[in-house]
């Protein structure tokens, strides 16, 4: 379904008021819970402001409770507001799930962080001086490999002509490896999606089971995370979700239907903002890894970007800039899919925040800076 900016703009303000009011959850019976929803609201207005996306959703958790927040719309044609239990294409933050299979691998004996790549996929990495004999698992998880990102030699459009169409894994490393490695392993930072598409090879060589059925067992199922999936080849998102939108030029076009096998273990995944905050609280409370693997994963790598950023072993560290209630900063990811983009973060404290929107790629400057606001502010909000 296509339509235009101002179609978009005059279904956003019919439900934007009801949509924040109506979802904010619990309700704001005492000063403190309103100072939170005070907090929150701002969030998702920015977000569905103009220039930005139909909808918005915003969740925060910590030890009183949960607070969420919603604006604008999940469909255009309908205009219905977006659901406060929404899932949604989660895109790179599915990173943080396949790094945490890897490493219960490792704590398990069965993968070795600095052991070379070619040990566990022999003959896969090799083109343009991409070799998998120099490159290791650790490199890998860290976005420290050189290897060149498939994203920067597979087009939105191509994706877009046809979205249904099933995707190899190995069909998109090998679009990637034909062009020259970024810089020789080890010596630099730089994030590459072709590296979680092999981190995910890795566990099927490993384990036998695809990295889906991994996911499931080892993370999904004991954390009890009932809007969380790994879809393969379904194209839809059960339950109440948004509708994902893309705008390739002036016009809104609808992708919600996707097959999220382009993605793979580097972003293929489904989930809600109250799984993934749920899931990056036991990740940080050591309850999927052993104490020295998640040492492993938070042992973060400067960036080189502005932000002062750090990357660990699928989990990034942000500055909070003197936040009073996030420290010197948190942990968390980023994931922008097709139709959606979401950012997820928590505290070692016990706080932690998503928010997402259903737009993806065409948002523009406004829209990207209110995402880079919108994180720090849900979580680290006073």
């Amino acid at each position: 379904m296509i339509t235009t900016n101002s179609t978009l703009r005059r279904a956003a303000t019919v439900v934007l008021a009801l949509a924040v009011a109506a979802t904010a959850t619990p309700a704001a019976a005492d000063p403190a819970e309103a100072a939170g929803h005070d907090r929150l609201r701002p969030v998702v207005e920015r977000l569905t402001g103009p220039d930005g996306a139909p909808g918005a959703l915003a969740e925060a958790n910590d030890r009183d409770g949960r607070l969420v927040a919603t604006s604008g719309v999940a469909d255009i044609r309908t205009g219905a507001p977006v659901h406060p239990r929404s899932r949604f294409r989660i895109g790179s933050v599915t990173k943080p799930f396949t790094a945490t299979v890897v490493l219960q691998l490792v704590g398990e004996g069965r993968i070795e962080l600095d052991a070379p790549v070619e040990r566990y996929l022999p003959e896969v990495v090799r083109g343009a001086g991409n070799d998998g004999r120099e490159i290791t698992v650790r490199q890998l998880l860290q976005h420290t490999s050189g290897l060149p990102d498939v994203l920067d030699h597979l087009s939105p459009m191509e994706v877009l002509d046809d979205p249904l169409r099933h995707w190899e894994a190995r069909e998109l490393v090998d679009i990637a490896l034909p062009h020259p490695r970024e810089f020789d392993p080890g010596e630099e930072w730089g994030y590459s999606n072709t590296n979680y598409l092999l981190a995910g090879m890795i566990i099927e060589s490993v384990t036998g089971r695809s990295y889906r059925k991994e996911i499931h067992r080892r993370v999904i199922v004991p954390l009890g995370l009932h809007d969380t999936f790994v879809p393969g080849d379904a194209p839809g998102i059960p339950g109440p979700h948004p509708r994902g939108y893309v705008r390739p030029e002036s016009e809104l076009v609808d992708i919600t239907r996707l097959n999220p096998t382009v993605a793979g273990a580097a972003g293929g995944m489904i989930s809600s903002a109250s799984d993934l905050n749920r899931f990056l609280a036991a990740l940080l409370r050591g309850r999927l890894l052993k104490p020295a693997q998640l040492r492993e994963m938070l042992d973060g790598r400067l960036t080189g970007r502005a932000s002062g950023s750090k990357y660990g072993l699928g989990l990034q560290w942000l500055p909070a800039k003197d936040s009073p209630t996030c420290g010197d900063g948190f942990w968390g990811h980023d994931g922008d899919m097709l139709g959606f983009s979401v950012r997820a973060g928590a505290t070692m404290d016990g706080r932690q925040a998503t928010v997402m929107v259903n737009l993806n790629p065409g948002g523009g400057p406004a829209l990207d800076d209110a995402m880079a606001e919108a994180l720090p502010t849900a979580l680290c909000g006073d």
